[in-house]
């Protein structure tokens, strides 16, 4: 008997064979085609869900912890409750130097200021910061350049606009080089910036005018004062691990009890980003348990159809004994027929999936990028792989059947 991958009858057989039941091998392959429609749109459609929340945290680091103060919930060394803590220049010394494991930091103060440019003028939030805030929460640059460490060493009057408050001030002129009024108090604009978060410190950065923290102090009598302390830590060290170390520290430069959680908040950034990538694990999960119960359905009816199939073929497979046909070549037979049917169908349903989240893509991309609405080759081949081989074990048991068909019994049979 030839090969029947190359021979040309055997496939007209199959399809001859599958053509006789049209009902039932429209039934089956629909039900693999949305099995496999199904499960790709969920994969494709999580993806797709995680890229378009992850980008409202683009651009901020993910092993974050922010410190910032509160009211004492306890009296202590005379000081009655309810006291404002105020975070100084001594806490951020001390945290610096007693954790090594931090990688990046930035004393943060703001302030709401009037800017002024000619005949234009904005309310902005004026923050100051370090050197080390970009590194935190990274901006995009549209002109210039963000607050570097000299800026900060020598209280230099320089200053970085927010892209919309830009706007404002300069219309469609570029700002650069120019200098604006805050407060009373002239700066250089050497940079425009905004974010591609949807977080907010304060306030959003396209909104705000960043200044140097040290020029901060000096031009709006703030003396030591820290609004919040930001940092990040090495890989490897979490945030959480160093709450405890940070309110000792903070408890030691100020009279709060060393238990008084609400005199001192610690915002552990990284356990909401565990939280989101738990949330999206659970999204796959689901998507996979959906899908693969859908697959089952499909495969099910594979196995049936190839019941049907053997049953009403016995005596054909009764005459292929009797002139010769080895087991083998039945079992090959029926399981290819199984194969085309699953094939056809599976390559149908991941090409439809294909094309409606193509159209999702389309549809929720937009100028701050492109969605992700889309599968990897690597998982439709996976998808298809899967319901290659459960639809082949589908078609095993009847194959096996049928090849135990002995020639005179099936012979017999009408």
């Amino acid at each position: 008997m030839k090969n029947p991958i190359f021979d040309i009858e055997n496939w007209r057989e199959i399809g001859t064979t599958l053509a006789q039941n049209k009902t039932r091998t429209f039934m089956t392959a629909f039900g693999i085609f949305w099995g496999t429609a199904i499960l790709a749109m969920l994969l494709g459609g999580s993806k797709g869900l995680k890229s378009f929340m992850s980008r409202n945290f683009e651009g901020f680091a993910t092993n974050v912890a922010i410190v910032f103060p509160g009211r004492t919930t306890k009296p202590y060394a005379g000081f009655n409750k309810g006291m404002p803590l105020e975070l100084n220049l001594q806490d951020v010394i001390n945290i610096r130097r007693a954790l090594p494991q931090i990688e990046s930091s930035s004393a943060v103060n703001n302030l709401w200021a009037n800017a002024l440019y000619g005949q234009n003028s904005t309310n902005a939030l004026l923050t100051g910061v370090e050197s080390d805030y970009d590194k935190i929460f990274v901006p995009v640059i549209y002109e210039g350049r963000f607050i570097n460490e000299a800026d900060n060493t020598r209280a230099r009057k320089v200053c970085v606009v927010g892209k919309k408050a830009a706007d404002e001030l300069f219309g469609k002129e570029s700002g650069i080089g120019k200098e604006i009024s805050l407060n009373g108090i002239y700066y250089k604009v050497v940079g425009i910036a905004g974010q591609t978060s949807e977080i907010s410190i304060g306030g959003e950065l396209d909104e705000s005018i960043i200044i140097p923290y040290n020029s901060m102090r000096a031009n709006y009598n703030l003396g030591t004062k820290v609004g919040m302390f930001m940092m990040t830590f090495k890989s490897g060290y979490a945030p959480g691990d160093y709450e405890s170390t940070v309110r000792r520290l903070i408890a030691r430069n100020h009279p709060i009890a060393p238990d008084d959680e609400g005199a001192m908040f610690y915002f552990n950034v990284s356990e909401k980003f565990e939280m989101v990538d738990n949330l999206f694990l659970g999204i796959t999960l689901l998507a996979l348990i959906v899908g693969a119960g859908t697959l089952m359905s499909g495969i099910i009816g594979v196995g049936n159809i190839m019941w049907i199939i053997v049953r009403e073929r016995t005596h054909e497979i009764g005459i292929r004994r009797a002139i010769g046909a080895k087991p083998r070549d039945i079992i090959i037979q029926i399981l290819s027929e199984s194969m085309v049917l699953t094939t056809i169908a599976g390559v149908a349903g991941i090409s439809f999936a294909i094309i409606l989240l193509a159209g999702a893509e389309y549809v929720f991309s937009d100028d701050r990028g492109v969605i992700a609405f889309q599968l990897s080759f690597s998982q439709a081949v996976s998808i298809l792989v899967t319901f290659l081989v459960l639809g082949t074990a589908a078609g095993l048991i009847p194959a096996i059947k049928a090849m135990r068909i002995k020639p005179i019994e099936a012979l017999s049979q009408k």
